[in-house]
């Protein structure tokens, strides 16, 4: 039944009106309902989850369960509990002035009772939008029980002149005051053991004690917690009989292939229209910066268990859009295109952002960068070039002998960081062999990305140990291996 919330204003209008009081998770689940058997996309936005985490959330809901989120960082926890919001009704009414969101038809709070006692179907309620029925705590080791469930506060008492026996000098905590809403605890093992005690109750029974008063209320609550399972070892640990009052536990995880997190980072970067106007992206640059996140996660370098968040390729794409886009400021045009030496810019989005052990911090943060993006080269370039195996007959002839022969003549090449893009593409274009490898076996490839292309066909032979690349400040040099083994001399 549709109510109108505008004229309903007392407690006799909406009783005239036909109103009946649902909980929220049967709100939750009746809407969802709906949405399901409309075909309607239930949790829009998330992507990589609609044949396992969004189907098993779903189930939890049509369960009425309180829900545990357990999953590395970066893995759309939070996204998922403020989605559930789009499932809730998009008013409900409320006692006006309640502290805990008294519904007119079952008060609980003395106030709420009290003023329907003494004003009966002329008590006035107001309508609380859905988007104000969210509430979220991240656990700290400092959170207390009266940041959650509440406290004596004796300035109340003082003020209103009241013994502190009497039950009206309580200030309700942040649970109580979200009633009738979701309420969501991020990082669940990091509140200590006897504040998750305090939950007991409240889940369960769906009472609260606060200071030696114990309230009989019936809290209306979905609970959603959020945890990552390294939590349970390092930081703290859900303690047993709390983990058996939620209802459902829901793994989440990493995106498995590339198209879904190019999705994803695409849809979250943070960036400004001038960027996206001004800087060219190649779909091999967006496939290779999520290829970098790939190899990281599984990298013997990085520490798996801590995880490697989607964060990591979202803050590395505004990066890489913000490298190109300062070369084109230093260069006064208008316009320019992603390079992979470009790549070298997202190295400050890596380092903050993944944990290493102890042989990647051997390497150092930065260098551990750098091998992820060549290890990134090194997994894309069989999909568009013939695979050079690791072991080969002296004299076995390959598809790349022009190609190193050239640089095995001469004197090699460097690509600055600040060329135009007019220069950048005439001194790629020099290498006429180059051009010929990728007519031969990319001869459809975009245009538009042929030059970047061209760059991780070099990096590829880099990676392979074909050619060397050599890093100095203005920009790379590209030479013949042996050559630069000579040099080195």
């Amino acid at each position: 039944m549709k109510l109108d919330y505008k004229k309903i204003k007392t407690l006799g209008e909406l009783k005239a009106a036909g109103y009946q009081t649902k909980s929220i998770k049967d709100e939750l689940r009746d809407n969802l309902i709906q949405k399901i058997k409309k075909g309607e996309e239930t949790f829009p936005g998330v992507w990589g989850y609609e044949d396992s985490v969004i189907p098993e959330l779903e189930r939890a809901i049509l369960s009425r369960h309180n829900i545990n989120l357990l999953g590395l960082r970066g893995q759309a926890k939070t996204r998922l509990a403020h989605l559930m919001v789009d499932l809730l009704d998009e008013y409900i009414p409320v006692v006006e002035g309640s502290e805990i969101n008294d519904d007119p038809m079952k008060p609980m709070s003395r106030y709420a009772m009290e003023l329907i006692k003494e004003k009966g179907d002329d008590t006035p309620i107001s309508w609380l939008h859905k988007d104000e029925r969210f509430a979220e705590k991240l656990a700290t080791p400092d959170v207390t029980v009266a940041d959650l469930v509440g406290d004596v506060d004796p300035i109340k008492a003082a003020n209103l002149k009241l013994s502190y026996a009497d039950d009206r000098v309580i200030h309700f905590g942040m649970i109580p005051r979200a009633n009738r809403c979701i309420f969501v605890i991020n990082e669940l093992p990091d509140l200590q053991a006897r504040i998750q005690v305090s939950l007991f109750n409240i889940l369960e029974e769906g009472d609260i004690q606060i200071r030696g008063f114990k309230l009989r209320l019936p809290l209306d609550i979905q609970f959603v917690f959020t945890a990552n399972p390294e939590d349970y070892t390092n930081r703290g640990s859900i303690v047993t009989p709390l983990k058996d009052r939620i209802g459902s536990q829901i793994l989440t995880h990493y995106p498995d292939d590339i198209e879904t997190a190019r999705k994803i980072t695409e849809q979250e970067a943070h960036l400004d229209a001038r960027q996206t106007d001004s800087v060219y992206v190649p779909d091999l640059a967006k496939d290779l910066l999520e290829q970098i996140i790939f190899e990281a996660r599984d990298s013997e370098y990085v520490d798996a268990k801590s995880g490697v968040s989607a964060r990591t390729s979202i803050t590395a794409f505004e990066n890489l859009l913000s490298t190109a886009e300062r070369r084109a400021l230093v260069t006064d045009a208008s316009s320019t295109m992603v390079r992979l030496s470009d790549f070298m810019g997202i190295i400050p989005a890596i380092t903050g952002k993944i944990e290493l052990v102890y042989e990647g911090e051997q390497e150092g943060a930065d260098g551990v960068a750098e091998i992820l993006i060549d290890d990134a080269v090194k997994s894309l370039f069989p999909k568009y070039f013939p695979a050079i195996n690791k072991l080969e007959r002296k004299d076995a002839a390959t598809p790349y002998d022009d190609l190193l022969s050239w640089f095995f003549q001469g004197e090699g090449f460097e690509l600055l960081d600040e060329f135009t893009d007019e220069e950048y593409k005439r001194t790629l274009d020099s290498i006429p062999e180059l051009s010929q490898l990728i007519k031969e076996h990319q001869p459809d490839f975009p245009k538009e990305d042929m030059y970047f292309l061209k760059e991780l066909v070099l990096w590829g032979l880099v990676s392979h140990k074909k050619l060397s690349k050599n890093r100095f400040a203005e920009g790379y040099q590209f030479k013949d291996l042996y050559g630069s083994y000579i040099d080195g001399l």
